[in-house]
């Protein structure tokens, strides 16, 4: 039975295997498919239910087919190149289908490895750096056609390609993948043939702005105080997550404000699931108040959104929307700077949207600036020096300053800020910055390879004799990003 599979469908089994923790890890239950048509499951379950001798996991497991994680093959511990080549094979699947919650696409892709066996939108930029260096054009080129048909389909790139992720996104990268398909092919073709799309995602993230007021927000958008226009993340929706349900139900327990779950899920949207940075406490996830935050991220990748919407408009003759997007790309530049830029600390923060104030985290996300040209010398310079004497350890880049356990703070390095550290103060002129940051973090992967044959998901860059933890789940092997950046890393 090929059919697609919305959690909902399925809400009162799904709720109680959940709650019954029958799975060891959460995201099990998301990822089966169903063996008979829904209608029929649902009706057995009810009939079944209260039955004597009746046993929540066997019927599952005759009712469902778990394809779960696919172990990374272990064979002698190959040279470290060797066996990332050898990995974008083993982590390429395909879905021609629509199966369970899992989405169909019309190309073959990577998947990030261990537990994640779908499609994940930012992630796959971080991939296509490494299959770059690989030379393997045709994939990239895969990854672009998928996002391209999840935009025209859903209107944007679901956070991965399941069913119950059609509520949000994740960092726009698709205008990045342009320019690193340009880069690979010298076709510049490429940006007038994605015109469409990219229009099309911009959209969605500026759905809403027309007739908002001064000090509001809505979705994605937010109207400052003074009238600007501002990005934030969002999900539509206000429930657990399905793949971390009996989490956020627990985490939920003694909390007051009515859309914890919407704050929850719009961190995710950001892929810093979760951090310090979202937290009013800067503690504890109960005090989560993302939908208050215009980030500094995001707002810069909507920047290069904007410019990418000019090139493709320019190559295409259209003068008048190309005129339309520089406006929008010099106004977002000037927000960056006015709602972002903190002068006295030098560092980039995130906008409290009720308090009218940058926030107190400090955060690596202060990396989007110098990464897209976007800052002034002064500010690169400072930004450099917070770098150095506040983030940099002997196993990479931090994501922030503080720990909590949480898998996006102190002490855990991950791939993307390495190749975001490292290009940023490359682009700047601070090559031996630059160049410590590929060190520290390239050296760790390589310690953690030759002691265990695996490429994590994440790395510890302060105690560099263990592996990485935190978070809602164990580390993962694999790992698509970690691959793709160290590869661009070692060929710079």
């Amino acid at each position: 039975m090929n059919s697609q599979l919305y959690i909902n469908e399925i809400q009162p089994l799904f709720d109680d295997v959940q709650r019954a923790r029958i799975f060891k890890d959460q995201k099990t239950m998301t990822d089966v498919i169903p063996l008979f048509p829904v209608s029929e499951i649902n009706k057995k379950y009810e009939a079944e239910k209260q039955g004597e001798g009746f046993d929540l996991r066997s019927f599952v497991l005759s009712n469902f087919d778990f394809i779960g994680e696919k172990a990374v093959k272990k064979e002698d511990i190959l040279p470290i190149e060797e066996h990332i080549e050898k990995l974008w094979d083993e982590l390429t699947h395909t879905a021609f289908e629509n199966e369970g919650t899992l989405l169909k696409l019309p190309k073959s892709y990577i998947v990030p490895g261990g537990r994640f066996n779908e499609f994940f939108y930012w992630d796959s930029y971080f991939v296509m750096l490494g299959l770059q260096v690989s030379g393997r054009v045709e994939m990239m080129k895969n990854i672009v056609e998928n996002c391209s048909y999840l935009i025209h389909e859903f209107g944007f790139v679901p956070n991965a390609s399941r069913t119950h992720f059609l509520s949000r996104s994740q960092p726009p990268y698709f205008s990045l993948m342009l320019d690193l398909l340009v880069e690979s092919t010298n076709d510049e073709k490429i940006y007038s043939k994605y015109h469409s799309t990219l229009e099309k995602e911009y959209l969605f993230w500026m759905d809403g702005e027309e007739g908002l007021e001064n000090d509001s927000a809505t979705k994605r958008v937010i109207k400052t105080r003074e009238g600007d226009i501002l990005n934030r993340y969002y999900d539509s929706e206000n429930t657990p997550r399905p793949e971390s349900y009996l989490i956020d139900i627990e985490d939920q327990n003694n909390i007051s404000g009515k859309e914890f779950f919407r704050n929850i899920r719009s961190a995710c949207e950001s892929g810093w699931d979760f951090s310090s940075r979202w937290f009013e406490d800067g503690a504890t996830i109960q005090t989560i108040e993302t939908l208050n935050l215009a980030e500094v991220d995001l707002n810069c990748l909507l920047w290069h959104l904007e410019k990418t919407l000019v090139k493709s408009s320019e190559l295409m003759g259209m003068n008048d929307k190309a005129e339309y997007y520089t406006q929008r790309a010099e106004k977002r530049k000037q927000c960056i700077d006015l709602y972002f830029w903190d002068e006295n600390t030098g560092i980039y923060r995130d906008y409290h949207i009720k308090k009218h104030k940058k926030t107190s985290s400090e955060h690596i996300a202060t990396l989007y600036p110098l990464f897209l040209g976007l800052a002034n010398e002064k500010q690169a310079k400072a930004v450099s020096e917070t770098i150095a004497e506040k983030f940099l350890y002997q196993g990479g880049l931090v994501t922030t300053t503080k720990e909590t356990g949480q898998q996006w703070d102190l002490p855990n390095a991950w791939a993307p800020y390495q190749w975001l550290g490292f290009l940023g103060m490359k682009n700047y002129g601070y090559t031996q910055l630059a160049d410590t940051i590929k060190n520290n973090w390239s050296i760790n992967v390589e310690r953690v390879y030759n002691n265990t044959g695996k490429l994590m998901e994440k790395y510890n860059a302060l105690d560099t004799k263990t592996i990485a933890g935190g978070g809602e789940y164990p580390n993962q092997d694999g790992f698509g990003w970690t691959n793709g950046v160290y590869l661009k890393l070692k060929r710079n």
